[in-house]
């Protein structure tokens, strides 16, 4: 469990909880998930003395599940924000490296989009989160605090940058670093789906990797699916701050706490709707892919057409002089051959003229 403390401008990272919550700041209780069972009674301790309540055990429970989609819940004391963050590389090898054998290739398809649950109780004066272990949301503002501070006397430091006023505000700030991550996974999902987009429509192209494709497409839709509990959560925080704001708030703090949660709403938005242009736009060139398939399809197929129409009356003209009669017309003459041989060059040179007139034998655009 780590404790830092917040007030006056300053901050004190804390061995032990404060007897009470400072009047003019708030306490950050920033917690591992695996040690979450072993720090409950100390967690809970925590809510009632510096809270005013202490957590539900409903809470608590999904403050320990780690699959807990994005969601949003309140009491009257206190809001519950759970907020899914992707996964890192190192916390994706591990799960790999735990996983059965052939679970790992769909684990490494999947990897980008695999996430993790972040979840914040914020108190009017009490900030509890509680993170993966060795979590960058938390450990990035905890760095940033450590470097970003000048020494005063005892454990007090004074930060050369403005720190978070309230429990709510650096909520906010957490959320807003995760939310940056899926804006940095949509460019490259775009790249990618660009690539793939190019090979398939590539001329000459005979097909594409289709279980690739859908395992695309399932990553696309499990992406939307995270951001949009993200933006249902974020959304019922902002109405709930909007009609019951928190007292002793002054004005000013609660617009720039409010326009810091639009922004972060916005952001959630961007991704959504990047999601679904790109997915509107795979399904668009597997349609483009198809169509061109068909139209080369057409394109054979008006090209034997041609052949056997050309090719049918001169087999027409072989098999009537080649049928077995004593009696046929020219049949006995010396000069059977070359008549029958004229009469189907004029043949064939009729229909191909016929079909020249008839824009039959152009070649069309690709």
């Amino acid at each position: 469990m780590h404790i830092v403390e917040f007030t006056g401008g300053t901050l004190r990272f804390l061995d032990h909880l404060p007897a009470h919550a400072p009047s003019t700041g708030f306490v950050w209780v920033y917690i591992d998930r695996d040690s979450l069972d072993a720090e409950t009674a100390q967690l809970q301790k925590a809510a009632q003395h510096l809270g005013g309540s202490p957590i539900l055990d409903v809470h608590m429970a999904d403050l320990d599940n780690a699959l807990h989609p994005s969601g949003y819940d309140y009491t009257s004391i206190y809001d519950l924000i759970i907020f899914r963050r992707l996964a890192t590389e190192s916390e994706v090898r591990a799960e790999l490296k735990d996983s059965p054998q052939r679970d790992q290739a769909e684990l490494r398809t999947f990897s980008r989009v695999r996430s993790r649950a972040v979840s914040f109780v914020v108190f009017d004066r009490l900030l509890v989160s509680v993170h993966p272990e060795g979590c960058y949301a938390a450990d990035t503002f905890i760095k940033r605090f450590l470097g970003d501070v000048v020494q005063a006397e005892g454990l007090s430091a004074t930060a050369r940058s403005r720190l978070p006023t309230s429990p709510s505000d650096l909520m906010l700030r957490m959320t807003n670093v995760m939310v940056d991550s899926y804006l940095e996974l949509r460019k490259q999902l775009n790249a990618e789906l660009d690539a793939w987009q190019e090979h398939l429509l590539a001329p000459g192209s005979r097909g594409a990797d289709w279980h690739a494709f859908m395992t695309a497409r399932n990553a696309l839709h499990t992406l939307e699916d995270m951001s949009e509990g993200q933006r249902d959560a974020m959304q019922e925080w902002l109405d709930t701050m909007r009609e019951q704001p928190q007292a002793g708030m002054q004005q000013a703090d609660r617009d720039s706490l409010l326009a810091r949660a639009r922004d972060v709403t916005e952001h959630i938005q961007r991704v959504v709707l990047h999601v679904r242009r790109m997915e509107q736009g795979a399904e668009t060139a597997i349609q483009i892919h198809f169509s061109i398939l068909g139209n080369r399809t057409n394109e054979i197929m008006r090209v034997l057409t041609a052949l056997t129409a050309v090719f049918l009356p001169l087999n027409f003209i072989t098999g009537f002089f080649g049928m077995n009669f004593e009696y046929l017309p020219l049949i006995h003459s010396d000069k059977s051959m070359w008549v029958v041989l004229t009469i189907m060059l004029l043949t064939l040179v009729m229909i191909l003229l016929v079909f020249w007139r008839k824009r039959y034998l152009e070649r069309t655009g690709r």
